[in-house]
């Protein structure tokens, strides 16, 4: 997984960048409010998403780390993709998106492209209780973990609501705050064989 790219701009795009790194140019998808900031020839750094699919790997950029942590729940959303996830965090920060969806503002989500009306209703059904943690403008460390925990049963197979249930149901009988990821993982594992 790359985490982060640090680097000169060499171009920009409506919602891209080419972030040169050593003599290699990498293109770097970001919301466009990230990217109508940037000028060429300045110095960034970018917390980093990899999104790895059969016919290619898209590295997401944001220049907050609540921004990337966000982007990571909004992934965990049925039906929501990268491109969505990215429109959604291109409207405003996370913190405000957090709180449009815990304060069910219906209004602001359905006006993001590519959401529309049940995507925003989906957003606030799945994510009105760990959206909470990022409306102060900082995510929490632990929500961050169970998600990659999340994800990565779903690499390996296991539907979006049996992730979910297999992390809640470990998180039910033991104290997963001072766990790692691969210490949650091998738990959740254990305890809910792919039926």
């Amino acid at each position: 997984m790359i985490s982060s790219v640090s680097g000169t701009v060499k171009s920009t795009s409506l919602n891209s960048i080419v972030v040169e790194v050593g003599g290699v140019g990498i293109l770097v998808q970001v919301p466009i409010r990230v990217a109508a900031s940037m000028q060429v020839g300045k110095l960034v750094s970018f917390h980093t998403y990899l999104i790895v699919r059969e016919d290619a790997l898209t590295l997401y950029g944001f220049t907050e780390l609540v921004d990337r942590d966000f982007f990571e729940l909004l992934l965990s959303v049925t039906g929501i993709g990268p491109k969505v996830a990215q429109s959604i965090l291109s409207a405003s920060e996370a913190s405000a998106i957090a709180s449009a969806i815990v304060s069910a503002n219906l209004k602001s989500l359905e006006a993001v492209p590519g959401l529309g009306k049940k995507g925003a209703q989906r957003l606030v059904l799945e994510l009105k209780d760990k959206a909470a943690n990022f409306v102060s403008g900082t995510s929490n460390a632990k929500l961050s973990i169970t998600n990659q925990v999340e994800n990565a049963l779903q690499g390996l197979g296991y539907s979006v609501k049996e992730s979910a249930a297999m992390i809640s149901q470990i998180s039910s009988t033991t104290k997963i705050e001072s766990m790692s990821a691969a210490e949650i993982l091998k738990l959740a594992l254990k305890s809910g064989g792919k039926k």
